[in-house]
């Protein structure tokens, strides 16, 4: 059958995506897509080194943004995003800059950072004040805040996992309960830090609960990338993306209802307690403790 009389296929934008080997949430990313737009993902390198500061510090080597840059631009995306969090902060807010003036010279065309796009999207609410979660360790934790200082963003509380693998396997029910530890103090908005940390179908839920916008590494990453070539980012009942959510129940208002649990006592909360075990797959092992990071039982990210 000659189908020319469709004049199809429509031309399409696309968005390409840099991200580290051991990313899993591809189809997450998705989720803030438009139909009309493609996302185009590579992954980093394999190195033999679990979630630290060492691997951040691997990930985002400006040689190996270089080769994934080339390789997505053989398919002509419009804009490329680095999508990992730690990647981004773990040389300050100068590293970050290099890396998208990197990125921007192996393409010749705009690029973004995770973390870059976080200071972006705090910017477009008027946040200065943010409470964080993240499933690092402290020490990766620690490198995020001090990134947020030099921006002149105030951690007001924080909750970590303490994990080094697996981190794609997190329970939405464990991002919850680390986000009523984190926010202790006055914060204009809640940051969850990883792009491999699932987050979208929770952030419409701890918005009505906080009374306050809630951004994570994924859909500030899709968020600043579509708005790169002028695309609106998908995202229902989310305060960055939905005007309406914006001005409804999860708005600012400078009071927030008791949190479902007891605030702990100091500003910084380490959430007590690994996540709930996922279903066992062929060839894993157990998962690591949430406070034993130099534990010598850890396996290398998969």
């Amino acid at each position: 059958m000659d189908v020319s009389f469709l004049g199809g296929p429509q031309p399409q934008l696309g968005v390409g995506v840099v991200a580290p080997f051991d990313f899993a949430l591809d189809r997450e990313l998705w989720r803030w897509v438009p139909d009309d737009v493609s996302l185009h993902l590579t992954r980093t390198p394999f190195v033999p080194v679990e979630v630290s500061l060492d691997l951040a510090r691997l990930v985002s080597e400006h040689e190996t943004l270089d080769a994934a840059v080339q390789a997505l631009c053989a398919v002509s995306p419009q804009v490329i995003a680095y999508a990992c969090t730690s990647g981004s902060f773990v040389g300050g807010m100068a590293g970050e800059r290099a890396m998208c003036v990197a990125m921007t010279q192996a393409g010749e065309v705009p690029a973004l950072t995770t973390s870059g796009a976080a200071l972006a999207a705090l910017q477009e609410i008027g946040a200065r004040r943010i409470a964080v979660v993240t499933p690092y360790t402290k020490s990766v934790t620690d490198s995020l805040e001090e990134y947020l200082g030099e921006a002149a963003i105030t951690v007001t509380g924080r909750a970590y996992l303490g994990l080094t693998r697996h981190i794609w396997k997190v329970p939405y029910r464990d991002v919850v309960d680390m986000a009523r530890a984190a926010v202790v103090g006055a914060a204009d908005a809640l940051f969850i830090s990883c792009t491999n940390l699932p987050t979208y179908d929770v952030i419409p839920q701890l918005e009505a609960e906080l009374r306050m916008p809630v951004l994570s590494a994924n859909q500030v990453t899709m968020w600043a990338a579509l708005r790169a070539i002028g695309v609106q980012a998908v995202g229902p009942y989310q305060a960055l993306l939905d005007p309406v959510a914006r001005s409804g129940p999860a708005a600012m208002t400078g009071t927030r209802p008791p949190p479902c649990s007891p605030a702990p006592p100091t500003p910084e909360a380490a959430f007590a307690g690994p996540p709930a075990p996922p279903e066992a797959e062929p060839g894993d092992g157990p998962e690591p403790s949430a406070y034993h990071p130099e534990d010598p039982g850890h396996q290398p990210p998969v």
